[in-house]
């Protein structure tokens, strides 16, 4: 029998893809009586709202100025009802009605807490970020499952977990990895899907991503404290993976398209992450170039 699943879906102005979204939902063939679904949301001004309500979702208001990452997903997880908690950004689409089946499969293994799926980018997303992707997201399966990397764009969790550790409200982000990390220590395992992929749509502006990064980085020194990153590890890192994108750009024969909008993204990613993490203490070139070298 199916277990029960709550999908929880953060919005603020998602009215872009949430149709997509939640029509990809209805159509999966996880049994519907199965499955409810939650927004989440700080303050919509757009259509996301109407969106919601056409689609019979349970809607939840958080004043915008209560927003943290991880206040906003307690908040959904607090009114759940099924067994198995799923979260999706709004701005990500399943690409196969199988999604939903194969992200909870794993967690028939009740060592398993914590299952992620892959990540793909859409026609619009920018190179540098659809090489990220790639590196995070493979098209194969983690052969380290000790790690408690994840990401709540698309993921899966227990109840019953969330209940043991649920999401730290103080935050700036990365707030799925700080409950991995502490599932991970009481000895449950996470474990990646592949096939249980969604695209992920970004359209940022450059502060914004810039700004994604900084703030990841600042959550980083709560997870990780032993992570610093000088201003030249920033700066290796920015050349290479300005180097790596446009050996991938030749290859495609792509490089005068996306030659300027390569520097720009791997400037705002590094500047932000310097930025975000260049107060904490030394920690090994090996083990920095682990987190942040591009592949």
């Amino acid at each position: 029998m199916a277990p029960t699943c709550t999908i929880i879906i953060r919005t603020l102005n998602e009215d872009r893809y949430l149709g997509q979204l939640l029509d990809g939902i209805r159509a999966q063939t996880y049994p519907h009586s199965c499955v409810e679904i939650i927004i989440v949301d700080s303050g919509s001004t757009d259509g996301t709202l109407e969106i919601a309500r056409k689609h019979d979702c349970k809607i939840v208001a958080l004043e915008r100025s209560q927003f943290s990452f991880g206040r906003s997903l307690n908040l959904g997880c607090s009114v759940a009802k099924g067994s198995i908690l799923v979260f999706v950004s709004g701005h990500c689409v399943p690409t196969s009605s199988e999604w939903l089946w194969e992200l909870v499969k794993p967690l028939h293994d009740p060592m398993v807490a914590i299952t992620y799926g892959r990540q793909v980018g859409g026609p619009e997303t920018k190179f540098s970020e659809h090489a990220l992707l790639q590196k995070y997201f493979p098209d194969h399966p983690a052969n380290d499952q000790s790690s408690f990397f994840c990401n709540n764009a698309n993921l899966a969790l227990r109840s019953g977990c969330w209940v043991e550790s649920p999401f730290n409200e103080a935050l700036t982000g990365l707030e799925d990895m700080h409950l991995a990390r502490a599932l991970v220590q009481r000895g449950y395992k996470v474990v990646y899907v592949p096939v249980a992929a969604v695209y992920h749509y970004h359209h940022e502006k450059w502060r914004q991503v810039k700004r994604r990064y900084e703030r990841e980085a600042i959550a980083l020194r709560e997870i990780m404290p032993e992570v610093h990153v000088h201003w030249h590890d920033a700066l290796r890192y920015f050349i290479a993976g300005v180097l790596g994108d446009w050996a991938r750009a030749i290859n495609r024969r792509c490089l005068m398209s996306v030659f300027g909008e390569v520097v720009a993204f791997r400037a705002c990613q590094f500047l932000g992450s310097w930025r975000g993490n260049h107060r904490h203490r030394q920690l090994s070139r090996r083990e920095k170039d682990r987190y942040f070298y591009p592949n």
